[in-house]
């Protein structure tokens, strides 16, 4: 069946980046014919058929906001079969027969549900700051919010070094640490304790341990909210408990992460994307999400990119070691 109209939406947690795809999956569709609809708030607007015509002129002057202008929103009726029904319905109604979601873990499994269901032609973007998806080197929003935390530590870092403490920096990234461990190097952080080695190692007791040199009267730790890393506040109540000697504090950087206009790096990976993802569905491909692999773009099965086989490197938890003496 040939493609006459795409559908776009952004679900899930908004990553900065977001308008900069939607803005070149949007002109690269027109570009090459097609008719494009923005679909509002996520699955949400598919299921209540809150659906918009995009001209050009509909993603003008968005490629450097943060979050994103078609909102996000949870879905409970989506995950339900009556709900999706009721969203190919509304799909159909409106004369969309391919879909670009861009979004994280959670928005591309209902994408790779709904693709299989209904034998639609599906193109997902990696939209998220977790950067927790396979089969892509980074996400989009990734770059910004690593230099949203980097930009909050350096402030924290005047502080800390006024007072004799330990500073819990906590960031995002769910059950991945890359957010901790790359903003830990790049802010020149005394450690990172990640989900990803919490079984393995004490990493609290670890970093006081070999932790303070006599010439450092300040740490800064960044840690993933994780349940296998206790959290921020969970290793706080653990330094008042077993390290009393220690002067522990807190910082949450929450959804602050999220916001913010993207970086130059997200601008281009987002605009990069968007416009090969129109490419992929004129490739006739369908059920694959757009991903980067050494600078190249490259189609990766949504399956493949859910199945969260990507891991942390080793190498960059010993430099936060090596570089923190």
């Amino acid at each position: 069946m040939a493609i006459k109209r795409i559908g776009i939406l952004t679900s899930g947690g908004d990553a900065p980046g977001m308008n900069a795809a939607i803005r070149a999956v949007t002109r690269t569709a027109i570009y090459n014919g097609f008719e494009v609809r923005g679909i509002m708030r996520g699955y949400r607007g598919l299921v209540t058929g809150e659906i918009k015509e995009f001209t050009s002129s509909s993603v003008s002057n968005i490629i450097q906001q943060g979050g994103t202008i078609l909102k996000t929103a949870r879905c409970q009726e989506f995950t339900t079969p009556e709900g999706r029904k009721q969203a190919y319905e509304n799909m159909k109604a409106a004369g969309i027969d391919a879909l670009v979601v861009i979004g994280g873990d959670g928005s591309l499994t209902g994408a790779e549900t709904f693709a299989r269901e209904f034998d639609v032609p599906i193109v997902g973007l990696p939209g998220t700051i977790d950067n927790d998806l396979g089969g892509t080197d980074s996400t989009i929003g990734y770059d910004t919010a690593l230099n949203t935390i980097m930009e909050a530590v350096d402030k924290l870092r005047d502080t800390a070094s006024s007072h004799e403490r330990l500073f819990f920096v906590e960031v995002m990234g769910r059950n991945a640490g890359f957010l901790a461990l790359n903003s830990a190097i790049a802010s020149g952080a005394e450690a990172a304790i990640i989900p990803e080695i919490e079984t393995e190692v004490d990493q609290l007791a670890e970093l006081i341990s070999t932790g303070f040199r006599k010439s450092k009267n300040s740490a800064i730790v960044l840690v993933a909210e994780s349940p296998k890393t206790g959290g921020a506040m969970g290793l706080a109540e653990r330094v008042k408990k077993e390290f009393p000697e220690y002067d522990a504090r807190v910082t949450i950087l929450g959804h602050i992460q999220r916001g913010g206009s993207p970086t130059a790096v997200d601008r281009n990976l987002a605009s990069r994307m968007g416009a090969a993802a129109v490419e992929a569905l004129m490739e006739g491909q369908r059920n694959v999400m757009i991903g980067i692999k050494n600078g190249e773009l490259v189609y990766v099965p949504i399956r493949k990119a859910l199945s969260h086989e990507k891991t942390i490197n080793r190498k960059g938890l010993d430099l936060v070691k090596i570089l923190s003496i």
